[in-house]
């Protein structure tokens, strides 16, 4: 099977349907942190709730447009990232994340994303790559800043998500200035 060395005991590796159990269970560890930021994670509520997610992304990355993984510290699912959206003809992708507690403040998702970002815009020639968070979500804010995106507006109550509408800042890393950042030595943002 497929996995990154995130960190000495960390693996990322694809997060596939048949894993729906272990997924919820991740769920309800993380859900008071994630809930307020993604859809899917209050729609994933039940076995049932948490394969469909799962299935939907396995059908994305069948049809090459969209993915998801997941990042195991010493063999429990703590968090993961995913291309929400991935569009090959247009060269643009949609980078999101998710952890629970006991993954947070040990650089994974930053590790993560930087290989996300590999994948996309070297290996395969996308030439953008977008990161969307609610303007309250600081946390995410961060991770765009320190991988060295470029804020690029912000989308005034553009998505309404529990009873909330949400003003939604969009960043972006563009293919050159990733590879300038990767062949200077050092990833953007580090």
């Amino acid at each position: 099977m497929y996995a990154v060395a995130l960190a000495e005991d960390v693996e990322l590796r694809p997060l596939e349907p048949w894993r729906a159990g272990e997924f919820l269970e991740h769920m309800d560890r993380a859900r008071a942190g994630i809930d307020p930021w993604i859809p899917w994670a209050t729609r994933s509520t039940d076995l049932e709730s948490a394969r469909a997610t799962l299935q939907k992304f396995a059908d994305k990355q069948a049809a090459d447009t969209g993915r998801i993984y997941g990042m195991w510290l010493r063999g429990t699912l703590v968090g993961g990232v995913m291309f929400v959206r991935f569009d090959a003809e247009g060269g643009v992708c949609e980078i999101g994340v998710w952890t629970e507690p006991a993954a947070q403040g040990r650089g994974l998702v930053s590790a993560a994303v930087r290989h996300l970002l590999d994948y996309a815009l070297v290996e395969r020639g996308l030439y953008r790559a977008e990161w969307w968070n609610s303007t309250v979500n600081l946390r995410s804010r961060a991770v765009a800043r320190r991988l060295g995106m470029t804020l690029d507006g912000t989308l005034r109550a553009h998505t309404e998500h529990l009873g909330v509408r949400l003003d939604l800042e969009v960043w972006s890393m563009l293919a050159p200035e990733w590879r300038a950042a990767r062949e200077a030595g050092a990833p953007a943002g580090s």
